[in-house]
């Protein structure tokens, strides 16, 4: 009898539901105020699209868990996604450059930028906070010039099919590409020692230290792991909209972070799973869905937005006085 419930509670779905009984609750009375307020919620063309469009948040937040965990911030990931995706259609139109090798070209450049903030932040201790800001004024800057502030159409069908092919002509592949991402994240973070490093230092810098964890390695991998993510993002978000567009990442820092502290990582650092990021980001999708077939106005959308995150934050920072209150007893 034991053994059995011992396997329940060993299985990966029943954890993972145990684990983030909060934002599912949510998610669920999300789903069902919007069903209420509009009939084209559950309908197949719009969950298509929900999925499609929580996609890129996803492959953002992914990247945003990790540097959370560390106990950093990263402000440049929007930046980058902009950056990315202009070169890498810049480079195919403007330059008449072979498809694979810009999007190769465009994908460095994102893990060049996430390289160069990890290694300040980590060999500097200058705060992350502010070299990613900086780092998203680059960002944007370059996508400016380069582009000269304007859109760039392409009307290649295999650059396109990236971003708005399906499998099976069934599921759309920036689905696809999420739900691979999401295991091969959550394998690293829950099964390997990598991941065991990255709550470690988060947890508690001086004793992973202390415990010889190579503190500099992983913030400087996992900065790298966010540009990485942020220019794929880029390029499957150009790759949908047939353009490259300097403007098109403003915001998306935003829509990470919520996503992450929604889904219970801690600002402070030490706590999180990929799991809640990913119920975080339905969440933010199915707001912004909802909000849009209702016709509300997305400047209101930025509102809603920061009043979630804001709320987040609190209820973290409750949860953690609550836990130290509880250990002092």
């Amino acid at each position: 009898m034991n053994q059995k419930k011992s396997k329940v509670i060993d299985n990966p779905v029943v954890s993972i539901f145990r684990g983030n009984m909060g934002i599912i609750a949510v998610l669920v009375i999300m789903c069902i105020i919007v069903t209420v307020a509009t009939d084209k919620f559950l309908t197949a063309n719009n969950i298509i699209s929900v999925l499609r469009q929580i996609s890129i948040n996803t492959y953002i937040a992914l990247g945003m868990t990790l540097i959370i965990i560390l106990g950093h911030i990263d402000l440049s990931v929007g930046a980058i996604v902009a950056m990315s995706g202009t070169l890498t259609v810049g480079l195919i139109v403007n330059q008449n450059m072979h498809l694979g090798v810009a999007i190769v070209l465009g994908i460095l450049v994102g893990v060049m930028a996430g390289f160069i903030s990890g290694s300040i932040v980590s060999n500097f201790g200058v705060p992350a906070f502010i070299i990613t800001m900086a780092m998203m004024n680059i960002a944007n800057g370059i996508a400016y010039v380069y582009s000269g502030g304007q859109s760039t159409r392409i009307t290649d069908e295999f650059f396109i099919a990236i971003g708005t092919g399906y499998l099976f002509n069934v599921i759309p592949l920036p689905v696809v590409y999420m739900v691979v991402l999401i295991v091969i994240f959550s394998f690293v973070l829950s099964k390997t020692k990598f991941g065991t490093y990255v709550y470690a230092i988060g947890g508690n810098r001086e004793a992973a230290k202390l415990s010889g964890v190579p503190i500099k390695f992983i913030e400087i991998t996992v900065f790298t792991l966010s540009g990485l993510l942020s220019a794929f993002a880029g390029l499957v978000l150009c790759s949908r909209m047939y353009s490259g567009q300097p403007s098109v990442g403003s915001g998306y820092e935003l829509d990470a972070i919520a996503a992450c502290v929604l889904g219970g990582t801690s600002m402070t650092g030490g706590k999180g799973r990929i799991s809640g990021t990913v119920f975080g980001a339905m969440v933010i999708g199915i707001i912004s869905n909802g909000l849009n077939l209702i016709g509300v106005s997305s400047y209101w959308q930025l509102i809603v937005k920061g009043l979630i995150i804001a709320c987040a934050v609190l209820l973290d920072n409750q949860k953690g006085k609550l836990s130290f209150l509880r250990k002092k007893k």
